[in-house]
């Protein structure tokens, strides 16, 4: 089990990416959490096994509407989620 938190750039608010994103993850069995930041970037809890995780940062890429630039991801602490939810 792996826990990161994620930060995605580039035309990612305003297009449904939250929703997609957390379609792929409830999709791929992943837990956690994602949300719209102040300065235009998206913000991800993503729990689970590293395989997963990697397929979903790779599906983020070709959400439809969604052109994400960047992604930056550090190891994060694991947490008791359930689900995959939309933080607001």
């Amino acid at each position: 089990m792996a826990a990161v938190l994620v930060i995605f750039r580039g035309v990612v608010q305003g297009v449904n990416f939250r929703r997609n994103l957390s379609d792929a993850a409830l999709r791929l069995g992943l837990k956690g959490w994602v949300r719209n930041l102040p300065d235009g970037t998206v913000e991800a809890f993503i729990q689970g096994d590293d395989e997963s995780i990697r397929k979903l940062l790779d599906e983020s890429r070709k959400l439809p509407n969604a052109s994400v630039t960047d992604i930056k991801m550090r190891a994060a602490e694991e947490q008791n989620a359930e689900g995959f939810w939309i933080r607001r």
